[in-house]
């Protein structure tokens, strides 16, 4: 202390220093807490915004195939609800395979989506892709459409019986397609011919990117037979370009009521390739939750149920916790 200086006057300086320090703490104090209510504040602001840019929907397989027209339509019935634009896009990569990878390795923000089926259950186990329901947020499973068992119309069968006498005397003649190989088409092929007690090699599978273009090959000749969807071939079979011998379900379908099923038949197979929306795993539980509540609308309205009934195909409505515990057992089952 300077000899000159009383005490009295160093204590109120001091005093006086030790404020501004307070009040610059206060301040600062004030200053972060304005900003972390801020960042809460627009956080919230923009979960209650959402959606607030367009959508994207990643869809595996083909235009034109069951995944792809039940996805646009769930899409344009969402568009109006939502108020945002909803891209379909036909991100045809590996069989599906990478498009499900790509779909689960998306920003989880609930502007990605990705038409997932039945395929994701089985890349895993067949060391194809290592993805599997457990990198995705399910929002809803939409169809459920049985398989069948389609020729061209000038094919010499008319009956299944009548094919599967044929295979039998001329075993790996003939070419079928569908979707890639280990899709669920060719699953459908394997399990009708070992119900029939014929060897999966009987017939030879033609990989492709969906039922679309299968069913290009089968009119052109380049196939015999195409298993696929009662939706994906009805078109066909309506413009007399193509017969369904049976169908691969419990019980016949709608737009298919002259065609048997297979169990009609004797031939204990039946079979169905579901398609659905899925969130990547992470995305905000309640973007997941507005979207499982749309969808379950847009299932339910008229517009889908029409087209559901007009073209053949078979609506199976899961939502969110109940498609998860679905993709779960069909998991452990592959």
């Amino acid at each position: 202390m300077l000899p000159f200086l009383p005490k009295r006057w160093c204590y109120i300086s001091y005093l006086k220093a030790l404020s501004r320090t307070a009040s610059i703490i206060i301040v600062l104090v004030i200053i972060i807490v304005a900003v972390i209510a801020g960042y809460y504040y627009y956080t919230m602001q923009a979960q209650e915004k959402y959606p607030s840019k367009p959508i994207t929907i990643y869809v595996p397989w083909s235009p034109g195939g069951g995944t792809d027209r039940a996805t646009r339509t769930i899409a344009s019935l969402l568009e109006k609800d939502l108020g945002v634009p909803i891209n379909v896009l036909n991100k045809v990569q590996g069989g599906s395979a990478a498009t499900f990878v790509a779909g689960a390795e998306a920003t989880p923000d609930g502007y990605t989506l990705t038409a997932i089926t039945i395929e994701l259950s089985a890349w895993k186990w067949l060391g194809v892709a290592d993805v599997t329901y457990e990198d995705y947020e399910p929002i809803a499973m939409l169809i459920c459409n049985p398989a069948t068992i389609t020729v061209r119309a000038d094919a010499p069968w008319n009956s299944v019986q009548e094919l599967v006498d044929y295979i039998k005397e001329h075993p790996g003649e003939l070419k079928a397609s569908g979707t890639v190989q280990g899709g669920v088409w060719d699953i459908a092929r394997i399990g009708f011919l070992k119900a029939v007690g014929l060897d999966p090699d009987a017939v030879i599978w033609v990989p492709s990117q969906g039922a679309s273009p299968a069913l290009q090959e089968l009119v052109s000749g380049g196939v015999d037979i195409v298993f696929a969807s009662t939706g994906e071939v009805l078109p066909l079979v309506q413009a007399g370009k193509a017969k369904t011998l049976a169908v691969m379900s419990d019980e016949r379908v709608p737009g298919f009521e002259n065609v048997p099923t297979l169990k009609e038949l004797g031939i204990d197979w039946s079979i169905c390739g579901w398609a659905g929306l899925a969130a990547p795993k992470g995305t905000p539980k309640d973007r997941v939750q507005l979207l499982i509540d749309a969808v379950d609308k847009a299932w339910h309205s008229q517009d889908f149920q029409d087209f559901l009934k007009n073209n053949a195909f078979v609506g199976k409505l899961l939502l969110g916790d109940e498609f998860k515990d679905y993709l779960a057992k069909e998991y452990q089952t592959c």
